[in-house]
């Protein structure tokens, strides 16, 4: 059990029955009644909520999640099966749950795991991922500013880059934004 005061940013905790993570925290002092302004994400569905936590409100079951190292391997059609280097255990995460993920996910990709108990929650991916890209050539003229045009990931996932960018070009790009950084 965590008390609110001792509540601190990624500590995961069970709150209404769902399983938050403390995004940020602050003390607050107000008309002399003091409390804990928290924002929490929900592991599950990746919701937000901000509350208000009294110093006097119960404990909070602390849950501890797990992040186990995993390599990619490929695709089912529905799901996307993972495999954990050391175990050579093989786990499968249905489609719908990686809506975003997919689209950066390659064979042999390292990724790291979040599971609570036996639930899995979701899958970290490396920062930035090297793609390969598919292109229309510049046209003439308009190479001179800073132009983008459109280029489609391996997993068809639409990114805009830079004119100099050629057909079949690897490039670097942000799993988090999901936006062109650099050539690879």
């Amino acid at each position: 059990m965590i008390k609110v005061n001792d509540l601190k940013n990624g500590v995961c905790i069970e709150y209404d029955g769902k399983l938050m993570q403390i995004i940020e925290f602050m003390h607050v002092l107000q008309n002399k009644v003091a409390y804990v302004r928290v924002k929490m994400k929900d592991m599950r569905t990746g919701a937000v909520l901000e509350t208000a936590l009294k110093g006097s409100d119960s404990a909070f079951k602390r849950c501890f999640i797990e992040k186990r190292p995993m390599q990619y391997i490929y695709n089912s059609g529905d799901s996307y099966v993972f495999m954990d280097n050391e175990t050579y255990e093989q786990i499968e995460i249905p489609a719908e749950r990686l809506k975003w993920e997919k689209n950066f996910l390659q064979e042999g990709m390292p990724v790291d795991i979040q599971s609570y108990e036996t639930e899995i929650l979701n899958i970290l991916l490396p920062d930035k991922v090297t793609c390969k890209v598919t292109t229309e050539p510049a046209v003439a003229g308009n190479t001179k500013t800073n132009s983008l045009k459109d280029a489609f990931l391996e997993s068809g996932f639409l990114v805009k880059v830079p004119m100099f960018i050629n057909n079949e070009e690897e490039i670097i790009v942000s799993t988090i934004t999901g936006e062109y950084v650099s050539r690879a």
